[in-house]
């Protein structure tokens, strides 16, 4: 009996050789504190496929609160070229402690208070204060996305449950800045999301 070395073309063998050196090839996944955060994202109501672009950590007082994860259309390292990116969006918040309701209400009016002048928040005030309504107290393990979605406008589900959507993509731009602007809610964390530190 030939032995296989003698019967498989060399080529074969040197890509055998290669699979067992390199080893299975890695999920299409990231890892930040002990949350996996997928490479891409199919978001309800796009047909298109969002890509991640970039996640960290929000702390506050010593603590993880939570993993912020920012999903695009494509990669962009600058916060402009993200707020006037055409497309759907994603912000994930996968929660890694419990926060009251009270303490998401005061952190979401201090990132718009912090990154829009007084115009800006005067003609967003209804928008703003409709989607107070949308949040409730989260728990460890409770995920948080807020979706920007062009024919819908930005819609937050929370657990995967929808609460509610508010029209218009000056919204989402005011939501993204929360994160992204002048003033975001931590700077480090604003360079991860835009993929500038690991």
């Amino acid at each position: 009996m030939r032995t296989v070395a003698k019967t498989c073309p060399s080529w074969i063998l040197l890509c055998i050789a290669w699979l067992a050196i390199a080893g299975p090839s890695p999920a299409s996944a990231r890892t930040v504190a002990g949350v996996t955060l997928p490479e891409r994202v199919q978001v309800a109501g796009n047909d298109d496929e969002l890509l991640l672009n970039g996640a960290g950590i929000r702390s506050k007082y010593m603590f993880d609160v939570y993993v912020a994860a920012l999903y695009l259309p494509h990669a962009a390292r600058d916060a402009k070229a993200v707020l006037t990116m055409p497309g759907a969006k994603r912000i994930a918040m996968h929660f890694l402690f419990d926060v009251s309701r009270e303490k998401l209400l005061e952190g979401w009016r201090e990132g718009f208070t912090f990154n829009l002048d007084p115009q800006q928040i005067e003609a967003l005030r209804p928008r703003i204060e409709r989607s107070y309504g949308f949040f409730r107290s989260v728990h460890q393990g409770d995920t948080v996305f807020i979706d920007y979605l062009p024919d819908q406008g930005t819609c937050l589900r929370i657990n995967g449950e929808q609460k509610g959507c508010i029209p218009g993509a000056d919204f989402y731009r005011a939501v993204l800045q929360v994160w992204l602007g002048k003033h975001p809610i931590q700077y480090p964390l604003k360079r991860q999301m835009l993929g500038l530190l690991d």
